[in-house]
């Protein structure tokens, strides 16, 4: 049975509190695991939330600010420790290939695993799997920083009442499905459209058109709101997002799940971010991430 949930590994953002750890999010797609953001601290979260070394397959950074990166060199070791017996992709910012190098070279260990280096220098594809394509896109931060989108290819269904009505079985289905017609009978005559699903992780980052473009029409959107509305200069100030801000991002995109995360320290009551998010007229399903939550994505249209 497949499987397509966030495990949220830790939802602070610059400074650590006692309840929540640096970043860290695991997508787990279809047996593949997509990691991002490794911050400190990311494989003891791993531990606690049933995560293995064994369950990554693509490592994602959207920038090499220490919270969304310093736990890079624990979990590369892991990998290794481990022997991972799958490769394991790594993409990053162009810009900050020195920081991967010695985040992932950061003391001695014996490397049993091949991780292929796949940085980031433009908006586009990064690469395709049987099961989705991976693009990024330039965000708006002091450093130079991506968000990431995952699509799955639309596909069709097809009822086996309808084929059943028109006496096609068997290897005469493939054939249908390869040729789009077969004796008379057409594709849309014996199937439905099925959408593939779309998933996109926004971090640190002002308003800009990539946040706009990573976000339009995703199942679910994992997105910073590091401030909350009334800190909105701070915001800008430092590169990040509001409650507000990334609630109507996610709502003029028409968001189906928008999960809130990053909080800075200075705020006691996560309850406030929802508030905000609401009153910014996102209607969809919303959560507050905190450490160690699961969240599915939503159940396919």
């Amino acid at each position: 049975m497949s499987v397509r949930e966030l495990v949220v590994l830790g939802t602070a953002s610059q400074v650590p509190t006692r309840h929540r750890n640096h970043n860290g999010y695991l997508l787990r797609w279809d047996g593949q695991g997509l990691l991002f953001d490794p911050g400190e601290g990311t494989q003891r979260q791993m531990l606690r939330a049933g995560v293995a070394a064994h369950d990554i397959n693509r490592i994602c950074i959207t920038h090499f600010h220490g919270d969304h990166s310093l736990g890079l060199a624990g979990v590369i070791q892991r990998i290794n420790l481990d022997r991972v017996p799958h490769p394991v992709t790594a993409h990053y910012p162009a810009s900050g290939e020195r920081f991967f190098d010695r985040l992932r070279y950061a003391t001695a260990y014996r490397e049993t695993v091949r991780i292929a280096q796949r940085p980031v220098a433009e908006d586009g594809e990064l690469d395709r799997s049987k099961s989705y394509l991976l693009e990024a896109r330039r965000l708006s931060h002091p450093v130079e920083s991506y968000g990431y989108r995952l699509i799955e290819p639309d596909t069709r269904r097809m009822l086996p009442d309808r084929l059943a009505a028109r006496g096609i079985a068997g290897p005469d289905i493939g054939r249908l499905q390869r040729a789009g017609e077969l004796n008379g009978v057409t594709l849309d005559e014996v199937s439905e459209f099925r959408p593939g699903q779309r998933f996109a992780f926004v971090m640190d980052t002002r308003l800009c058109e990539g946040v706009h473009a990573l976000a339009e029409g995703v199942d679910m959107l994992v997105i910073e709101s590091t401030f909350l509305d009334e800190d909105v200069q701070l915001a800008e100030d430092h590169g990040h997002l509001t409650a507000g801000q990334a609630a109507r991002v996610a709502a003029e995109a028409k968001v189906r799940h928008l999960v809130l995360t990053h909080f800075s320290q200075r705020y006691a009551d996560p309850d406030e971010f929802a508030r905000q998010a609401r009153a910014a007229g996102f209607a969809g399903e919303l959560t507050i991430a905190r450490d160690l939550l699961r969240v599915p994505l939503p159940k396919r249209r």
